[in-house]
This record gives C-alpha cells, sequence and structure tokens, in this order.
C-alpha cells in the first residue's frame, strides 16, 4: 500500500496535497465516534504537502513516503505540538521544539504529521482512556476497546484515518491493539530501533511499526531501524539474523506464556484454528507445549510489573506524583504508589531475574524455533478498561501474553487470525529469537498469503488506491 501510494506520487498520478486533504476529511467525519486523534495539525500538514508537490514538478526526490500522511502516538514529541502523554499534569504542555528519533525518521523520508492519536496516561494500561481526553473505541466494536496504549494510533489506521501511525511497546503496546484492531504489529528486538529519548521504562520499551500488510510492515520497520546516538543498547540493522527462511521452522504452541490457567474458549478455539493454518497452510511443524515448560525460575508477569512501575514512579518524582494526586487516573496513581513502595532489593531483584528469564527463553527457542500464542486471552474489554458492566477498570495479567519478550528483548509479532463472536478480531502472536525479525515477517507474508484479512474494519475505507478510488 505504502509503496503504492508513494509511487503515484512521485509519478504525479496523486498529489501529496490530495492525500493530507483525505485524511483530514476522514478525521473531521469520523473521528469523533472513535475519538482516536487527539489533536491535530492540518494547517501545517498541508503546507508541507504543497512543498512536496512543488519538488515532484521539478523531478526532485520526496521520500519513499512520499508526502504520505501520518498520525504520531501522543507520547512521541512531534515539533510544534504539545506531548500529553495523556495525562492531566500535562494538560498545559507547550509545543515540542523538535520531533522524536522515530516520528522524525518518517517525516526525514517523506511523511506528514496530520496530528496525534490518543494513549492511557503515561501508556500505563491495555486499554485506551484517560481523564484529559477520555476513552478511545474500537471501529470494529464500538463497544469495546482498541486496546492500549497504541490505541488511538491502531484505531486510525483500522478506520482509515492515515496509513501511519506511530506506536511504542514497553509490555504488548503494539500487539495489543494490533491484535485488537485486526492488524499487523512487530516489537522488535530491545536496541534495534533506537531508544531516543530514555524511555521511562528504561530496557523494556521500544517503537515498533503497525500496518495493515506485512509490506507496509517491513517497510516502516527498515525506516525506523538503525543506530542513534544516545542509546547503549542500540544495534545495527546488520545484527538481523540473514538466513531465508527455509522449512522445516518449529512452532511452539503454548496457550500462555505464563500459566494463569486455561484459556477463554472461544479464545481456544481460535487458537487451533490458526495452529491448523500453520501446519497446513504454512507447511510448519507445530508442538504443543504447556505454560509451565516456558519459565520455571519466576513469573515474568509481576517482575515486569515490579520494573515498570518503579522506573515510571522514579521519572515523575514522588513529590510529583503526590502533589498532583488528584489530577491522577485512580489505577495510575495506584501503580505508582506501588512503584514508590518498592524497595531497592524489590527492584534488583526483578531486573536480576530478567537474566534467567532470557536464558530459559533462549534454551527453549533455540536459533530457529518460534513460540505461538494468542496475542491477548481475551476476547476484548471495555473502552473505559472494565473487564465487563459489572466489574471496575483494571485488566490483569491473566489477559497478556505480550510482557515476557519486553523483558528478555525478544522480538514479537501480531497477525490477524480472524474476528470474535463480539466483533473484536483474534491476533496470533509468533515470538522468534533475538534479532530473527526477517523470519518473522517472512512468516508473516506466508500467513497473510494463505490468511488475508480485511484492511480495516468493517464500513471504513482503506488508504489504498482502491479505496482512494485511483
Amino acid at each position: 500500500m505504502l509503496r503504492e501510494l508513494s509511487r503515484r506520487v512521485h509519478a504525479g498520478v496523486i498529489s501529496s496535497t490530495e492525500l493530507i486533504y483525505e485524511s483530514i476529511r476522514r478525521i473531521e467525519a469520523s473521528n469523533g465516534a472513535i475519538n482516536a486523534v487527539v489533536a491535530t495539525d492540518f494547517t501545517r500538514a498541508l503546507e508541507a504537502a504543497r512543498k512536496v508537490d512543488d519538488a515532484v514538478a521539478r523531478n526532485e526526490d520526496v521520500g519513499v513516503l512520499a508526502g504520505i500522511p501520518i498520525l504520531v502516538k501522543d507520547v512521541e514529541d512531534v515539533a510544534g505540538l504539545p506531548t500529553t502523554h495523556g495525562s492531566l499534569t500535562r494538560a498545559n504542555a507547550k509545543p515540542a521544539e523538535s520531533s522524536g528519533l522515530v516520528p522524525g525518521r518518517l517525516m526525514d523520508a517523506g511523511a506528514i504529521v496530520v496530528g496525534k492519536t490518543n494513549a492511557p496516561e503515561y501508556s500505563f494500561e491495555v486499554y485506551t482512556s484517560n481523564r484529559l481526553f477520555g476513552s478511545t473505541v474500537n471501529p470494529w466494536a464500538p463497544d469495546w476497546s482498541p486496546g492500549g496504549s497504541s490505541g488511538g494510533s491502531a484505531a486510525a489506521i483500522a478506520a482509515g484515518f492515515a496509513p501511519i501511525a506511530t506506536a511504542t511497546d514497553g509490555g504488548g503496546s503494539i500487539r495489543i491493539p494490533g491484535a485488537f484492531c485486526g492488524l499487523a504489529g512487530l516489537k522488535p528486538t530491545g536496541g534495534i530501533v533506537p531508544r531516543s529519548p530514555i524511555p521511562a521504562w528504561i530496557d523494556l520499551s521500544t517503537d515498533g511499526p503497525m500496518a495493515t500488510s506485512i509490506d507496509d510492515l517491513e517497510l516502516l520497520f527498515n525506516l525506523i531501524s538503525g543506530v542513534a546516538d544516545g542509546d547503549p543498547n542500540a544495534v545495527p540493522r546488520n545484527s538481523l539474523r540473514r538466513a531465508a527462511f527455509s522449512r522445516p521452522v518449529q512452532v511452539l504452541a503454548a496457550p500462555r506464556t505464563y500459566d494463569w490457567g486455561p484459556l477463554p474458549t472461544e479464545i481456544q478455539q481460535f487458537f487451533d484454528r490458526a495452529l491448523l493454518s500453520l501446519h497446513h497452510d504454512l507447511a510448519l511443524e507445530v508442538t504443543p507445549i504447556s505454560a509451565g515448560e516456558i519459565f520455571r525460575c519466576g513469573n515474568p508477569d509481576l517482575d515486569w510489573f515490579v520494573l515498570c512501575c518503579t522506573e515510571q514512579a522514579h521519572l515523575l518524582g514522588h513529590q510529583f506524583i503526590e502533589d498532583n494526586a488528584e489530577r491522577f487516573d485512580e489505577i495510575f496513581l495506584g501503580h505508582m504508589r506501588f512503584g514508590m513502595s518498592r524497595t531497592l532489593e524489590n527492584y534488583l531483584d526483578a531486573r536480576r531475574l530478567r537474566f534467567a528469564y532470557t536464558a530459559e527463553f533462549d534454551a527453549l527457542l533455540g536459533s530457529e524455533k518460534i513460540l505461538a500464542t494468542p496475542t491477548m486471552a481475551v476476547q476484548g474489554f471495555l473502552p473505559d478498561g472494565r473487564p465487563d458492566a459489572q466489574s471496575a477498570p483494571g485488566i490483569g495479567p491473566e489477559a497478556l501474553n505480550t510482557v515476557v519478550q519486553n523483558i528478555t528483548g525478544n522480538p514479537a509479532i501480531t497477525l490477524p487470525a480472524g474476528v470474535l463472536s463480539n466483533g473484536v478480531p483474534f491476533g496470533l502472536q509468533l515470538t522468534g529469537p533475538r534479532y530473527s525479525e526477517l523470519l518473522l515477517l517472512e512468516l508473516g507474508r506466508l500467513w497473510e498469503a494463505s490468511n488475508p484479512w480485511p484492511l480495516t474494519a468493517p464500513d471504513y475505507r482503506s488508504f489504498t488506491t482502491e479505496g482512494l478510488n485511483l
């Protein structure tokens, strides 16, 4: 999709101005119902588009993204726009003076920012709701959440607002909304996409792409990866394993990454169907394993929670947290107080266990094995973070299969694998050895060929040449 749009802009078949106007029309027409976009920059976007069109007329290179509209998650800086992190504590944030590394790399490739997307307060939840902007709903099923924390970006792509929206992942924040919104999403190996500025969750978080197709996913991944100054863990792209996909690749299939009990019946049914497709359509050897066979040294989900709560609380500062207690979301405040209550021993115990979890994952996967799980172990939750109408907001670790990859640094991809009875898409997650992104992308291509998925939610138009009626 992106390559074809770029080709047409370069050829003068369609102008960047037309693409930006189309994105604006779609946002203005439908965002009120979805609440995915929380800030816009239409005037500057149109000015930038006209410059792209002038450059095309002069036969100048306008970049591989060639004036294509992009939305940026509201935890990343874009020059001229405030970054609120979905928090009342930053409601009056001044416009950023410069753009963050990943938005900057995409803009350098020709993309034009039209606005910013909603996120939970300081990206701390798996649903997208905050006191500053409210809740984002899922375009596939408006009674349900698009997930989080990159839920605004996922909802915007699924509704066809723009073909690109940025995402970050510290515990599943690409893969969770990718799964719930019928998108492909890749959490790269830690360090492949440099961290700048330093993430709140220092070693856990990374940027990564979400997209409607594997080709777009790979293009975006190539654009945002590569070393940069300031990240001591950054590694060059040539660290990726270059071995081409070759059968047999063994798939280890587990219902969960930690044993929180049986999956809900419908999730298990969809997972079983996905495993059959991996075996019959992709000719892969699938070996069932139990969740208890993956990690024996501890509970990575709980240790992840210790790390991210402690590091976020330290970044904000204890005094700031208490001074702003009434302005924080109640659940977020609870997380911060949990983080402040951890001792140095608690925190360092969790950090040291990262090495044990990584060693166990390395032993399990070797160099070419893949772990298949459902991306999410639940059918969804309500936009305000309630599991159901009778419950209070708050999603427990038993809902996720997306945390341990951030602890160990392993790459993981979510792939659309059907639509559940409630209208929310189901995602299949494949986790590979570190630096196996090329293998995951190739498996994604094969999956896409045998299990094609819709490019947008029902009743929305894709941002393709067909969706644009070109």
